[in-house]
């Protein structure tokens, strides 16, 4: 197992096999696990790094009207992706989400970022494994099934297009949980008219359904991570979640939003992932949270 760099305010982001590293982490030591893991699409994910070019004749139009063409980076800067298939799909999650329950502590919380695709197979997985200890009922853990819906990107001709993915919250014990339903970002009403101006300009809590538009491919908030998840949804968990001072594992790390969102809120992350590349972009987006090089 290879560590980025020494231990720093609890802030860490490890270069390893993940099911290795989940085994040398100590039982119920984690408040709050993320994970996004592979969604086995039979797919090479890759998200392709886009750069503008001033060009009069461009397709896209600037700051004072001036013209610019995009461009796909090839080589070295090109976008990261990984192949998404398994043959065993929850043979490989299995053992690891076993770890994740074994680690999290009593009062701790479990997010599964899924896909339609499996989400139902793996359900029945972590109602099993959050039977094994404690008398509680994997079914009695299971607190949500938020809906993450976004509108972005092509559209299918011959079915309805998918466009939400899928969150599993569990918790250790289905009575002792942190929720701290206050410190959520508030939403507007979809129907304010209905309610009165002081609670429309006050907004709501979300439902389990959280419209949030993906990370735009270019925004500032890109990585070039084929799999990127938006700060903003992250960071709902972690203020809604966690306590401040409390740990964030995300054994899945990709390109590190966990980590950024524990960390702009006063918590700790571990980030685990065996790519060197995700790696590569965590040690660049969180370097302000982890130690200079000596």
């Amino acid at each position: 197992m290879k560590e980025t760099g020494p231990l720093q305010n609890g802030n860490r982001i490890l270069l390893a096999d993940n099911l290795q590293a989940l085994r040398e982490l100590a039982s119920e030591s984690v408040e709050l696990i993320y994970v996004d893991p592979p969604f086995n699409t039979g797919r090479v994910q890759s998200r392709p790094q886009l750069r503008t070019i001033r060009d009069e004749k461009g397709d896209r139009t600037g700051f004072g009207g001036r013209r610019y063409r995009t461009e796909r980076v090839t080589g070295e800067r090109a976008g990261t992706g990984y192949a998404d298939q398994f043959d065993d799909f929850l043979g490989f999650l299995r053992p690891r989400m076993e770890e994740a329950y074994r680690i999290l502590s009593p009062a701790g919380s479990l997010f599964f970022h899924i896909d339609y695709r499996e989400v139902h197979y793996c359900k029945v997985m972590l109602d099993e494994i959050f039977s094994v200890e404690g008398g509680h009922r994997g079914r009695d853990c299971f607190q949500n099934e938020i809906i993450w819906a976004y509108d972005y990107g092509a559209r299918a001709k011959k079915r309805w297009p998918a466009k939400h993915d899928n969150l599993l919250w569990y918790t250790k014990d289905p009575k002792r949980y942190t929720f701290n339903l206050d410190e959520c970002d508030r939403i507007p009403y979809m129907a304010p008219g209905l309610v009165g101006e002081e609670k429309a300009a006050r907004g709501k809590t979300p439902t389990d359904v959280w419209w949030h538009t993906i990370v735009s491919p270019t925004g500032k908030e890109k990585t070039g991570y084929a799999t990127q998840k938006p700060l903003g949804i992250l960071e709902r968990i972690v203020k809604v979640h966690t306590n401040p001072g409390e740990t964030v594992l995300d054994f899945f790390a990709g390109s590190g939003t966990a980590g950024e969102a524990a960390a702009k809120n006063g918590r700790h992350f571990l980030l685990i992932d065996a790519s060197e590349d995700a790696v590569r972009v965590m040690k660049r987006r969180l370097a302000a949270y982890l130690p200079s090089k000596i």
